[in-house]
C-alpha cells in the first residue's frame, strides 16, 4: 500500500489496494489513518460491485440510509446520484453531507458508475485548514457559537416534501460552527451553505455576514483539491474535517455514481483540545 499526496493540506491517492478483495484490519486501519491525516482518500481502477461497495463500508461503521433513496430499493444503504440531459447536477454548492442529522455522517464514499467524456470532478477542502487560516481573534468569537442545520433548505424541493413534513422525522439540529474532530482532536469551521440556516444569538445580518465570510473559506484554492474521475474511481472523504463541490459542468451529458456514507457522532467543540 502506498500513500501519494495531492496537495500540502488535502487529497491522497492510495495504490496497491485492491477493494474487491476483503481487506485485513490492518490495512482497514491504515486507510483510516491516511483519511484522518488527509481528509479525503481516493483510490483508482477499482473493478468492485455494489455489495462490495457496501462491505467496504460497513468496516468503518455502521451505514445510513437517506432519505432520498426509494423505499423499495433493495440495498437501501446505496444513495444513487444520476443526472442527464434532463437533469442538471444539483451539488455544485459547498457542503458536508447530512449535517442536519442529530449525528451527521462520518464519512462517505462515492463510487463512479458512469462518467461524462470531460468533466463532472469533485472539489473538496479542508476546513480543519481554514479554521487554521482565521485570525486568532475571530477563532476565539467563533469558537463560542453555534449554528442551526436545516434538512429543509435543500430536500424540500427536491423530495418534493413540505418542510414540516421533513421536519417531524428530521428536525433542525444545533451544532457547534467549530466542531473539535472527535479522533483527532483538531478544529474544524463546521457550517456549509447547503444546511446552515443561521448562527444563534445573532441578528440576521451579523448571522449573513459572519456565515458568508466563514463559507468564503472553503472556496480558497490554498485549502483546495480537484479529483478527475475515471472508471474504476472511488473517493473517501471525512465529513468531519472537509467540504465537497460537485462541478455542474457537463450538461448534457451522464454522470452516474454511487455513495455509502457512515454514521458519525454528535458534533461537539471542546476548548481544552487544540
Amino acid at each position: 500500500m502506498k500513500i501519494h499526496r495531492l496537495t500540502p493540506s488535502i487529497g491522497a491517492e492510495i495504490q496497491g489496494v485492491d477493494l474487491a478483495q476483503d481487506q485485513p484490519d490492518q490495512v482497514i486501519a491504515a486507510i483510516r489513518g491516511a483519511l484522518l491525516d488527509h481528509k479525503v482518500v481516493f483510490f483508482r481502477d477499482q473493478q468492485i460491485t455494489r455489495e462490495q461497495h457496501i462491505a467496504f463500508g460497513r468496516r468503518f461503521g455502521e451505514l445510513e440510509i437517506h432519505p432520498a433513496t426509494p423505499a423499495d430499493q433493495s440495498d437501501p444503504e446505496v444513495l444513487r446520484i444520476t443526472y442527464n440531459d434532463k437533469r442538471r447536477g444539483q451539488e455544485n454548492h459547498w457542503h458536508s453531507d447530512v449535517t442536519w442529522r442529530t449525528e451527521p455522517s462520518l464519512g462517505s464514499i462515492l463510487r463512479a458508475i458512469e462518467l461524462p467524456d470531460l468533466g463532472g470532478d469533485t472539489l473538496f477542502a479542508d476546513m480543519e485548514a481554514a479554521y487554521a487560516g482565521l485570525s486568532p481573534a475571530l477563532q476565539e468569537w467563533i469558537c463560542g457559537l453555534t449554528a442551526v442545520h436545516d434538512i429543509a433548505r435543500v430536500f424540500a424541493k427536491r423530495l418534493g416534501r413540505e418542510a414540516e413534513e421533513l421536519h417531524a422525522k428530521y428536525p433542525p439540529q444545533e451544532h457547534p460552527v467549530v466542531r473539535t474532530h472527535p479522533e483527532t482532536g483538531r478544529r474544524g469551521i463546521y457550517v456549509n451553505t447547503g444546511f446552515t440556516s443561521h448562527i444563534v444569538g445573532l441578528s440576521g445580518k451579523e448571522s449573513r455576514w459572519l456565515l458568508e465570510h466563514l463559507y468564503a473559506q472553503a472556496r480558497m484554492p490554498e485549502y483546495q483539491c480537484r479529483f478527475r474521475w475515471e472508471p474504476g474511481s472511488i473517493a473517501f472523504w471525512d465529513n468531519r474535517a472537509s467540504q465537497h463541490y460537485a462541478a455542474s459542468d457537463y450538461f448534457p451529458a451522464r454522470r452516474s455514481m454511487e455513495r455509502v456514507t457512515i454514521k458519525g457522532d454528535r458534533p461537539f467543540f471542546d476548548p481544552a483540545r487544540t
